[in-house]
């Protein structure tokens, strides 16, 4: 049997799926090598069998296993990845056919978040995901459960727990839900702080890897990874711009989705993908350039609607034009906006979108303060922010940006 010595070393994988006719097997099965890229492995075969339903026992027919097999000897793999979930009993059962490590897609997924999650949170996250994962798989998994991280599938936090009883894996799990909830009171109170403090929140939602990342750096230096990878970054970052009315934003980079994503995976970081439910606009970004686009669109508005999110203001941000070959069918308007995050172009629009979508919080006015009411100035600076003043014989010229509470107030004096 195969163990991953070096990680380093690309893993000689081949990709399995059973078309049920339940989803695109062929389109999913090249989604699965992608992610297989992304975990470092070298995806040299693949294999569809049609099915009217997955075999209790193996998922596969027993004598397209054989046929595996055989490929498998003169690819000279190491590891089968299932496009789907199995259990326990399939991955004994298929590994006793196969001779080598078996994992399936949410197993895949879960190993690379694992790889990619920095903040204690995210790791926590990844952990608690991986355990219930596993704990309905105890029974039967015999390879996969005695390794100690020597390959993809098998890491991440937690490994060497996943040979004790379940009652020792529920505790883990009892603990990493009250970490995650203390964790979750601390940004539930963050962002009721933000509302209180009245600092606009954009939150930068899609499918994975459609350039949500590099949009944020372009925007403001944020210096997030951004990489031609799927999942490249899965810890949030925030950081604040500026927009043309003088008002600032804060955006809040998200996970990256993905068709068929994992409910454990979708649970454990929900309060994380909660950002978007709170937010005051969802920057919707598509990547143009994908033959999928339209497929990805779906899956993001899906899990919005799941999570709360209707009546949020959107902007579709349709990103990578630059490679788009269809960019003069689409028709931008208030809230659709092409843009390429890694060109920097069309991000004048995209801020003046922004602008026009978030709730008049303040308006930028022009003002002449009688000397008489030199007061009004400070209590437009205490909530708002005064851009330049001027001092004349009829009173102060001044450009500020006046909180909504005082904006009927400040009519009187508009010049």
């Amino acid at each position: 049997m195969y163990e991953n010595k070096t990680e380093d070393l690309p893993v000689k994988t081949v990709l399995a799926c059973v078309d049920t006719g339940e989803f695109d097997a062929e389109v999913s099965i090249n989604e699965l090598e992608e992610l297989a890229a992304t975990a470092n492995a070298e995806v040299v075969g693949s294999v569809i069998q049609k099915r009217p339903a997955y075999d209790p026992a193996t998922c596969m027919g027993a004598g397209r296993l054989e046929e595996l097999k055989e490929q498998l000897d003169a690819l000279e793999a190491e590891l089968v990845i299932f496009d789907h979930e199995l259990t326990g009993i399939q991955v004994r059962n298929i590994e006793k056919i196969l001779d080598v490590r078996v994992i399936d897609r949410t197993t895949l997924i879960l190993d690379i978040f694992a790889q990619r999650a920095r903040t204690r949170e995210g790791k926590l996250q990844v952990e608690l995901a991986q355990q219930k994962y596993r704990l309905p798989r105890l029974t039967g998994m015999g390879t996969s459960l005695s390794r100690l991280g020597g390959g993809i599938g098998t890491r991440g936090p937690g490994e060497t727990k996943l040979e004790t009883d379940k009652r020792h894996i529920r505790k883990r799990i009892n603990y990493l839900e009250a970490e995650l909830d203390e964790l979750k009171k601390h940004r539930d109170f963050s962002r009721s702080r933000r509302k209180k403090d009245g600092v606009l929140c954009a939150a930068i939602v899609g499918y994975t890897n459609v350039g949500k990342s590099t949009l944020l750096n372009a925007l403001t230096d944020a210096g997030v990874l951004a990489e031609n990878k799927l999942f490249a970054t899965l810890d949030i970052t925030s950081r604040s711009i500026g927009l043309p009315d003088g008002r600032s934003v804060m955006l809040i980079d998200t996970v990256g989705l993905i068709r068929r994503l994992p409910h454990n995976l979708v649970e454990a970081f929900r309060s994380t993908l909660e950002e978007a439910a709170a937010a005051d606009i969802i920057l919707n970004v598509q990547d143009m350039s994908s033959p999928e686009a339209k497929e990805h669109a779906e899956v993001t508005e899906k899990l919005l609607k799941e999570l709360g999110c209707e009546g949020i203001p959107q902007i579709y941000v349709m990103n990578k034009a630059d490679a788009a070959s269809f960019t003069d069918t689409v028709f931008e308007d208030d809230t659709t906006v092409m843009i390429s995050a890694k060109e920097k172009t069309g991000f004048d629009r995209l801020l003046e979108c922004i602008m026009k979508n978030l709730p008049e919080t303040a308006r930028r006015m022009k003002l002449m303060i009688p000397y008489d009411r030199t007061a009004f100035i400070g209590r437009i600076r205490q909530d708002g922010k005064v851009f330049s003043e001027e001092y004349t014989e009829n009173g102060t010229l001044i450009d500020a940006l006046v909180d909504i509470k005082l904006v009927k107030e400040a009519e009187k004096y508009t010049c």
